[in-house]
């Protein structure tokens, strides 16, 4: 790497000079994971690995995934643009659908790639990956050196999964949890495979607690029964954590902890009701308890610990403000969803402002989409109908692009999070203004949706 072939050739001519150093970047991601589920957000489950990360950086309140469901929220963390711009509509089922990231993209991993950082991805991806029948790109086409990873879920479930793909090749059975699994993954890769001279991107993105769940007998009876659903779900949380611990004590063996900026989010709310606190719905749907979920920064020596963040904030952020965080440029020429978040994250004086609102967009949700501009929400239905089914079908990308939506409703989030009280006709004046910068996000949005029915 640049660093590596640099300092021997300054050390032979006698020259010292010190280059300025890249902090680490981590980003760990919880699936299906709620607003209310871990321990620092009010949860039943015990996380100390997590609450301690919280507490040694900055926890936003009101933070939010990139959809309500796995494949397009991820699409937006990595790119910073609203999914469908990214061709991702809904979650992927490859062997049904040509949908995939577009390779065309360009990704958090590419920019730090660019940067000199080297770059892995472990996990689950559920961005596209090629099959029998369809080429697809990989996680090395979108900027990753080493990729461990899954289509979409853990199977047959978290326990002993044997659907593991390293760089290409199957891996087969494994034995033990999908967490831990991953986790091992990522110290064997800091250990083995990664230039020590060089600054790495890891992008950790767990299964749990995703189903098909599992976790360890011992863990679930903290909880419950070990046939209770809700006592194996929290157990499969317990046991991410404690994989997250042996992570994070890792990074702290590799470099001291000022060097190392972790991001800890979840890609959309729980599919389980009790886990979203008092919001409204859950995953699968554009109400708050589908879409809100935890958001952490841990930055030792820049991000101030203990900071506790109300300004609405979400996945769609984090490549500008990766960016932002780093003092790197953001891709040049392309249209970013997300904004810089690094003003409030280093409490500098410049004012945090957010240049387009939050939008979110699912086909099958109800209210279909969802706009989040200062304390409002603006929601709405479809005024059109697609066939039965939840699997995305895209032969619906024609309808979808030039549907239109009806029933608008207005809610303050500030002080009405469960959104129970519409106040569309209370205030038509906000509503209108909303109205129109939904609909005007919207038309760029499905200007630019790949038209996947076409191929």
């Amino acid at each position: 790497m640049l660093r590596s072939a640099i300092l021997p050739l300054l050390t032979a001519l006698g020259l010292t000079v010190n280059l300025p150093a890249k902090p680490n970047v981590v980003v760990i991601l919880a699936d299906d994971l709620g607003w209310s589920d871990i321990g620092c957000y009010g949860g039943p489950v015990k996380t100390p690995n997590l609450d301690r990360l919280a507490t040694g950086g900055a926890r936003f309140t009101q933070f939010y995934s990139g959809c309500a469901v796995c494949s397009p929220s991820r699409a937006s963390l990595l790119t910073g643009r609203h999914h469908i711009r990214t061709g991702v509509y809904s979650w992927i089922h490859d062997e049904s659908q040509q949908s995939h990231l577009l390779e065309r993209e360009i990704t958090l991993a590419e920019v730090l790639k660019e940067n000199g950082y080297e770059t892995a991805h472990l996990g689950k991806w559920h961005l596209g990956l090629p099959t029998g029948k369809r080429e697809k790109p990989t996680p090395a086409d979108h900027g990753f050196d080493y990729w461990f990873a899954t289509w979409n879920n853990a199977e047959p479930s978290h326990r002993n999964p044997r659907n593991f793909i390293r760089n290409g090749k199957p891996v087969g059975e494994l034995e033990g949890y999908s967490c831990h699994l991953v986790v091992d993954e990522a110290i064997n890769w800091l250990d083995e495979h990664r230039d020590p001279e060089s600054p790495f991107f890891l992008n950790v993105w767990f299964h749990e607690p995703h189903a098909p769940i599992a976790a360890p007998d011992d863990l679930v009876l903290d909880y419950g029964d070990l046939r209770d659903g809700a006592a194996i779900y929290s157990g499969t949380i317990d046991n991410t954590d404690r994989a997250i611990g042996r992570l994070i004590a890792k990074l702290n063996e590799v470099a001291p902890v000022e060097e190392t900026l972790i991001i800890y989010v979840s890609d959309n709310g729980s599919y389980r009701y009790d886990r979203v606190s008092n919001l409204r719905g859950k995953k699968g749907t554009n109400w708050d308890g589908g879409i809100r979920v935890p958001g952490i920064f841990a930055w030792p020596g820049r991000v101030k610990a203990g900071s506790v963040i109300h300004e609405p904030a979400g996945i769609i952020d984090l490549l500008p403000t990766v960016c932002g965080l780093l003092e790197l440029a953001c891709p040049h020429g392309v249209h970013l969803d997300g904004s810089d978040l690094a003003p409030l994250l280093l409490q500098e004086e410049a004012e945090f402002k957010r240049h387009q609102p939050m939008f979110w967009h699912l086909h099958k949700s109800r209210p279909i989409v969802a706009m989040r501009d200062g304390d409002f929400s603006l929601v709405a239905y479809p005024d059109y109908e697609l066939s039965t089914g939840n699997l995305f079908q895209e032969a619906w990308i024609p309808l979808i692009k030039q549907g239109g939506y009806r029933d608008f409703e207005l809610y303050n989030l500030e002080i009405d999070p469960g959104q129970k009280t519409d106040l569309a006709g209370d205030k038509p004046e906000l509503f209108d203004q909303l109205k129109k910068k939904l609909l005007e996000i919207n038309a760029s949005i499905m200007a630019d949706g790949e038209n996947w029915h076409l191929k």
